[in-house]
């Protein structure tokens, strides 16, 4: 059994000096590594910029986080610290509010002023690929939620190939006695330890935390919930676009390994030289980037990846719920209605998967599916991937502007209510809300907050149509062949039999410069998104003109 994580990061200060701090009713605050002043605006105390682990640069570059040098003296906290290093992109639904660098392991902390117990803790994990992302969006402010009683954090993890990376040099030297590759992960996990040791001196319960995460921070809490390394760090958890809490086609410690060493040949670094390592180190930050961003994918062999199961970080997602060595906490757990992927795709029918998996397992689970589209906005339709942020966190006249309508602003008062009192109590359930029943399988229930902002409980209405496209998978999946609902368009592409039918068919996706974003969608999951092109009648005569080619190994 790997030794406790909290043990081989922190070891400094006892946690007695946390338990004991008063609350804090000043912005002016004593932690562990030393005194911190914020700020007060509006009923909220904030502290912004803190940090919870030291700089990854140098040699800490692809090391786990160290602990935080303490300091003498007052620190500033009112302004946010860089995001992590990334390449923003155009059209991002949260852009960052600060320049990405290295030097960004820091979290944010809001509170209500002048609350005298201590308040229940949310903590906020923020999406983007595992690519882009942070926590100073202004849509991301845990002003709002603070307000109504509790404590509220966010923090920043590495992205890219800074938060997954392995080489045989690095497994060889161990310097984090097995916790290799998976350092997004890690820094998550450093994060709650830091929670966990500190949110007393600012009010907060470290005993009554709530994790919740969107899109890639989605799927981080179902990472979390089930690492070895993070039990106890938290008592719920929210799921927010997140999948089907699966670790389906996972990479190995030694297939990112070898991502790793084609990441070295990129800048003619041999990766079996004795220097590879401390030559990729000295590397800058925007070299190691090298232009990645959810948008953009350089063509070649691959040189980046995601977090993985290595068996001491993380862990298979499945295996894991399968067995029942998990943290067995309620969770809140679903997708907007026009998620990636379509109705049978990841996140919705992932999650409602997930949701099932974990009920049957005695865990309450209750399930969402947001399809509320912001008036404002004047676009009718389906609310898309990571449109119900602003709504939970009631900041809808942040994310709209002076555009925002009353109804947008009921919108959000609605959900936000629910999840507050999950955040307080396990149950999202209060008065003066429609009620949500738990989640089961054989019942199929579903909280939608739809069109007209209002919370409707119901069988799930897309069950049927779900289960009959999961049927169609599995037949797809054994017939051996390629195919849009199942294989991925980059593997497609790659592929020399393949690769020309699926030009012949869709020459406009095969040429799309924003193609690298979904190399690893089907064309079924975009379907929706391009409708007058993916029509369901190319589709199929796309099938069936890849059934003529030999069948894959199985």
């Amino acid at each position: 059994m790997p030794v406790k994580f909290g043990k081989l990061l922190f070891t400094g200060i006892a946690l007695s000096f946390a338990a004991g701090a008063a609350l804090a009713q000043s912005a002016e605050v004593k932690i562990d590594s030393g005194t911190i002043r914020g700020d007060e605006a509006d009923g909220v105390l904030s502290w912004k910029g803190i940090p919870f682990a030291q700089p990854p640069l140098g040699n800490l570059r692809w090391r786990a986080p160290q602990p935080v040098v303490t300091w003498h003296g007052v620190r500033d906290a009112t302004k946010y610290s860089n995001d992590c290093m990334q390449v923003p992109f155009g059209g991002d639904a949260a852009p960052l509010g600060t320049e990405p660098a290295e030097d960004c392991l820091y979290t944010n902390v809001w509170r209500p002023t002048g609350a005298q117990a201590k308040l229940p803790v949310m903590v906020w994990i923020y999406g983007g690929g595992f690519v882009n992302g942070g926590a100073s969006p202004p849509t991301y402010s845990g002003a709002n939620l603070a307000r109504e009683g509790v404590v509220f954090v966010s923090f920043n993890y590495r992205l890219g190939r800074f938060g997954t990376f392995a080489l045989p040099q690095l497994t060889a030297a161990n310097a984090d006695k097995g916790r290799l590759g998976n350092y997004s992960a890690m820094d998550q996990i450093a994060a709650l330890q830091w929670v966990k040791r500190n949110i007393a001196a600012f009010g907060g319960d470290p005993n009554n935390v709530t994790i919740i995460g969107e899109s890639a921070g989605g799927m981080s809490v179902h990472n979390l919930v089930t690492s070895p390394l993070s039990q106890g760090l938290f008592q719920r958890a929210v799921v927010m676009s997140g999948g089907d809490g699966r670790s389906d086609g996972s990479k190995t410690l030694s297939d990112v390994e070898k991502i790793g060493e084609n990441f070295a040949r990129r800048y003619d670094i041999d990766p079996k030289a004795k220097d590879a390592l401390s030559r990729l180190r000295a590397l800058s930050a925007v070299q190691v980037t090298d232009g990645l961003s959810m948008m953009t994918r350089k063509p070649g062999p691959e040189t980046v990846t995601g977090p993985f199961p290595d068996g001491n970080v993380l862990v298979d997602l499945g295996k894991a719920y399968a067995s029942g060595k998990y943290a067995h906490v309620p969770m809140m757990i679903g997708a907007t209605s026009a998620d990636m992927g379509g109705k049978s795709g990841f996140m919705i029918a992932g999650g409602r998967e997930a949701s099932s998996v974990l009920a049957e397992q005695g865990v309450p689970v209750w399930q969402y599916r947001f399809s509320y589209v912001a008036d404002s906005l004047n676009q009718p339709g389906a609310a898309q991937h990571a449109a119900e942020i602003p709504y939970f966190f009631d900041n809808a006249s942040i994310k709209y502007g002076s555009a925002t309508t009353q109804k947008d602003i009921a919108a959000g008062k609605l959900v936000s209510s629910y999840l507050l009192n999950f955040v307080k109590t396990g149950n999202p359930n209060g008065p003066g809300l429609a009620y949500w029943p738990q989640h089961s399988r054989s019942g199929d229930e579903i909280m939608d907050f739809n069109q007209a902002a209002k919370a409707i409980a119901q069988r799930d209405p897309w069950g049927v149509e779900i289960d009959s496209e999961k049927a169609r998978i599995r037949a797809a999946m054994a017939s051996g062949h390629y195919n849009t609902l199942i294989t991925p368009i980059g593997v497609m592409l790659d592929d020399p039999a393949a690769g020309p039918i699926f030009k012949q068919y869709f020459p406009e996706v095969a040429s799309n410069p924003q193609l690298a974003a979904a190399r690893g969608m089907t064309l079924y999951a975009i379907k929706d998104y391009m409708p007058q092109l993916l029509t369901q009648a190319k589709l199929d005569a796309m099938d069936a003109d890849l059934a003529k080619l030999p069948a894959k190994a199985k």
